[in-house]
């Protein structure tokens, strides 16, 4: 790794809310507006993710310039508009990058990044020195903020280094490594890995990431048991902690691993204790009820859906309020309680009505109306009427934005197995083969789960037109390792 003249320390700078960009969204809520850039996106041939947790981060100021591919689309949204128009901050005023004219080098051109290669992903820092600016991602350098923690010894920041545009890249050493006191660069990179692994769980499914975000966990909590500088920056590092350890505990769930998974969320619901985190205690207690249904424990999972919707309340966010009731219908189902899997439905769709609003947490982007769907889907399931669960899993899988490939196929799959038990096998073997063509993107336990409990249903049925196709296919999967 090159040498850094940089210093080790540097102010802190509290992002500026960008006013301008908030008044452009107008009256659509931040979800919205995030599909309304990938449409825009699309019409001029740009990729971007774009998605909720992006809005929120530009109108707070996080991002204080663009990645050339958002700028693209922006402009392309606001003809006859510059950045600057739009409230960022000139190319030309971020520290560490000079404006270049045509036909100019880049200063490094080791960590140089081309104009195009992050287009699909939001989430790094463009700007070499300060972790608000997006960078591109499929860049193989670290930001430099990361670099430069790295070398000074910053745990987290280390875990974080290790982020690939794929994967997890491993670090068995990084929770060994000598810590120093945490600063405002590494709460920014802790939740940075969060987000990055949030993104890439929803892109291509848990199974090759789980082991590799292992190591970044510890080296967050090594990094708490060193101490941080600041209360403010020590909240974040505990906050951070808690939500790494539930997107780990998600992987590992989602996975097959539930021991594992267990584990991680209790971790998070500990951090959330000491640190009296109503937020992050209210999302362990969701993972946990979700966990406890797969698991076969539907008790254990209306009691923790309860015990999530107690601590959120506060919270003030109708849309994290209903998907708490879906985790608390998901355990009355498991108990073929089907009044109290009703009410707790009709609950949940009501919050939903109310639709989207500020209080409603980051990690809660995943969570729209096809959501909403698929979860209800699996609750008639559970409950045995198939023909209302297949319903709900084929809108759910029409309406799910195609940023969340994994959920895609979870939708698919589920449909696939309703139609099956239903005895529609034909259609069942249409829906299986198109959860199939996704497993080249998607790794997920769950949904190979599902789709072997569907084949074994169809089995009977392999004379049936399109059936012994989808069951050659699938029992030519390769396994899992």
């Amino acid at each position: 790794m090159a040498s850094s003249s940089v210093p080790s320390s540097q102010p802190a700078r509290p992002p500026r809310p960008n006013l301008v960009f908030r008044h452009l969204r107008g009256s659509r809520s931040p979800a919205e507006f995030a599909a309304a850039v990938r449409r825009a996106a699309r019409e001029i041939g740009e990729r971007v993710s774009c998605d909720a947790r992006y809005v929120h981060r530009v109108e707070a100021g996080e991002i204080r310039c663009p990645n050339y591919a958002y700028e693209r689309v922006f402009l392309h949204m606001f003809p006859g508009r510059t950045l600057t128009d739009l409230g960022f901050a000139p190319r030309s005023s971020v520290r560490g990058r000079r404006t270049r004219a045509a036909g100019d080098q880049p200063e490094n051109p080791a960590n140089a990044t081309s104009e195009t290669s992050g287009a699909s992903e939001p989430y790094e820092t463009h700007n070499r020195y300060d972790p608000y600016d997006t960078y591109d991602p499929h860049d193989h350098e670290e930001s430099d903020v990361l670099r430069r923690a790295f070398m000074t010894g910053g745990g987290a920041t280390v875990a974080a280094a290790t982020l690939s545009p794929y994967g997890l890249a491993p670090e068995a050493s990084a929770a060994q490594r000598p810590v120093r006191r945490a600063g405002t660069s590494d709460a920014c990179a802790l939740e940075e890995a969060v987000r990055r692994i949030r993104v890439l769980d929803d892109r291509h499914g848990a199974d090759g990431l789980y082991r590799r975000a292992a190591a970044p966990l510890r080296a967050a909590y090594a990094l708490l048991d060193a101490g941080a500088t600041r209360q403010r920056t020590a909240d974040r590092l505990c906050s951070g902690a808690g939500e790494l350890a539930i997107s780990v505990g998600w992987l590992a769930h989602d996975s097959g691993r539930f021991d594992d998974a267990r584990s991680h969320y209790a971790e998070a619901l500990a951090t959330a204790r000491v640190t009296g985190d109503a937020a992050l205690e209210a999302h362990a207690f969701c993972n946990t009820a979700f966990l406890a249904r797969d698991a076969g424990r539907p008790r254990e999972a209306v009691r923790a859906a309860q015990a999530a919707q107690r601590a959120a309340r506060p919270l003030g966010s109708p849309r994290l309020m209903s998907l708490l009731a879906l985790r608390e219908a998901g355990g009355w189902a498991g108990l073929a309680d089907r009044a109290g899997c009703e009410q707790a439905l009709i609950r949940a769709q009501a919050y939903f009505d109310r639709g989207p609003g500020e209080a409603d947490p980051e990690w809660m982007t995943f969570y729209g109306e096809a959501e909403l769907e698929g979860l209800e889907a699996q609750c008639w399931s559970t409950l045995g009427d198939w023909t209302r669960a297949a319903r709900h899993a084929r809108r759910a899988a029409e309406l799910q934005d195609p940023h969340f490939t994994r959920n895609i196929a979870l939708y698919t799959a589920e449909l696939a197995d309703d139609l099956a038990r239903d005895g529609r096998p034909e259609e069942a073997a249409q829906a299986g083969m198109r959860a199939l063509d996704l497993l080249g993107e998607v790794q997920s336990s769950r949904v190979r789960s599902m789709l072997s409990g569907t084949s074994r249903v169809l089995l009977p049925h392999r004379r049936t037109s399109g059936v012994s196709e989808f069951l050659d296919r699938h029992a030519s999967l390769p396994r899992m390792v």
